[in-house]
């Protein structure tokens, strides 16, 4: 591979003669590790003419980087960077003078001491992964994926794969989101009720800019998604957590002000517990006599291999004051990043304008490759396959469990793909989590999921997507062992 002319320039202050500075800017480049072993440098007509030099100038530093054993030559094929070269394992920039800028005054916000949980890079070299919400390559259908994604390359759907949608999305998928999957969870909605989004951590993000502001109250669920916490830490409304019970958000516990509710009814976050119908009545009547919304988070009904998951709670909306969040993330794959939101057409449309003001649009491609997947049938039946897995993998965890004595604080009447545990008070979930790590055992601590000062350090979470069914005894009989030892 050639190294582009483009990449080559002088520095204005360079000192000695151009010859000097021409042999030290490549020398650069390949002690940075920005120029590869093998890789071609351009030819010294092409580079003379490019940095404004003579040719022999070029030439007479490429002669020494040669003698320097920086350079090969190939006969009359050109110069490249010698197998000898003192090329770094990785590329590191040169910096160039120091930072001086004041960050403090210069941000006007800050996002990077966010409270988020984190996994490790190289997760999928663990032998026991109890990771949540990452997609099983052995699960996907890599095949059919692939065979759509072509398809949307093709000639006909030119128009989506190179078109601007501006504010619009694909026809096809928000087509088959209202005809198939919305009436699935009991709701009905035409194309301008509906918004795609990137995820619905990006649909989330939406409503809460277009829902609140600092004189508005939320209500969260403690615990709840840290994402969503911390996302509304930074639009700096007023939020108010509430502590959840064996049926999710207790609607009684709602105070007055509220302006926003947000909750996960049919599969709790992180406890996965379902909200009874009862429940969720009484919920839209608090939302109606507090005049509030409420923005309902389905991020993984699809995953109900228990039994048929309860309608949504935006099937039993009779005002239009339920916002509903989907995701393909959970069902597909999260690199996805593929959601949608449903609420009435004055909602869709500000949302849409916002979207519109950020990102334009989630990528014409992705969304019609996603269609195609989903109403040729491929979506379908892989949700059949990963329910029969995730079913089996389910069994057999809650049976380790059962043996080596753990305690399980919620795991869900309908299915999903994690569990959710409470060790000893006395264990910090973080200090096990990280000495798991060294039995190549990943588990994801609880203390981000909760609110306030004095969060629970003693809950953790067990996903199962991701782990194959025979790691699952052993790995579980690592973490009783770690947590008697704690």
């Amino acid at each position: 591979m050639g190294i582009s002319v483009d990449t080559f320039f002088l520095k204005s202050d360079g000192q000695g003669t151009l010859q000097a500075q021409i042999q030290q800017m490549i020398a650069e480049g390949i002690l940075s590790g920005r120029y590869h072993v093998g890789e071609k440098l351009p030819s010294s007509r092409k580079l003379a003419a490019h940095l404004r030099v003579s040719r022999i100038t070029v030439t007479l530093a490429y002669t020494e980087l040669l003698a320097n054993d920086y350079l090969t030559a190939k006969g009359r094929s050109g110069y490249y960077v010698s197998q000898n070269a003192p090329v770094p394992p990785k590329y590191t920039p040169v910096q160039r003078g120091e930072d001086s800028v004041d960050w403090s005054r210069a941000l006007a916000r800050e996002y990077a001491d966010s409270d988020l949980l984190s996994k490790p890079k190289d997760w999928r070299d663990y032998r026991y992964p109890f990771i949540y919400g990452q997609a099983d390559r052995k699960l996907f259908d890599h095949t059919n994926w692939r065979l759509c994604a072509v398809r949307a390359l093709g000639h006909k759907d030119f128009d989506s794969l190179t078109g601007d949608y501006q504010d619009l999305d694909d026809p096809l998928l928000v087509e088959f989101i209202a005809r198939h999957t919305l009436p699935r969870r009991g709701i009905a909605a035409r194309p301008e009720e509906i918004l795609i989004t990137l995820g619905a951590q990006n649909a989330l993000w939406l409503a809460s800019r277009i829902l609140l502001n600092k004189d508005r109250r939320a209500a969260i669920e403690d615990p709840c998604y840290y994402v969503l916490r911390e996302l509304l830490a930074r639009s700096e409304c007023q939020t108010t957590p509430l502590r959840v019970d064996r049926d999710g958000l207790p609607p009684e516990a709602i105070p007055a002000g509220t302006d926003v509710i947000f909750t996960t009814p049919s599969h709790q976050c992180p406890t996965t517990a379902t909200m009874p119908v009862d429940r969720r009545k009484a919920l839209l009547d608090k939302a109606r006599e507090l005049n509030a919304m409420i923005v309902e988070d389905d991020y993984e009904f699809e995953m109900a291999f228990l039994g048929a998951p309860s309608p949504a709670l935006k099937s039993l909306d009779q005002d239009g004051r339920v916002i509903y969040v989907g995701s393909f993330s959970k069902s597909l794959f999260p690199g996805l990043r593929l959601g949608y939101m449903v609420g009435s057409e004055r909602f869709i449309r500000e949302a849409r304008a916002l979207r519109s003001l950020v990102l334009r649009h989630p990528p014409g491609h992705i969304q019609r490759t996603a269609a195609y997947f989903l109403s040729l049938g491929h979506y379908d039946a892989q949700i059949r396959r990963m329910s029969k897995a995730l079913q089996q993998r389910r069994k057999t965890i809650e049976d380790a469990v059962a043996e080596y004595g753990l305690s399980v604080a919620g795991h869900g009447a309908f299915g999903g793909s994690s569990i959710w545990m409470k060790a000893p008070d006395h264990v910090d979930t973080q200090v096990l989590a990280r000495a798991l790590q060294k039995q190549s055992v990943h588990i994801e601590p609880g203390e981000s999921f909760f609110s306030g000062p004095d969060r629970p350090r003693n809950y953790f979470r067990l996903g199962y997507s991701s782990i194959s069914s025979e790691h699952i005894r052993p790995g579980i009989k690592l973490i009783a062992e770690a947590i008697g030892a704690s």
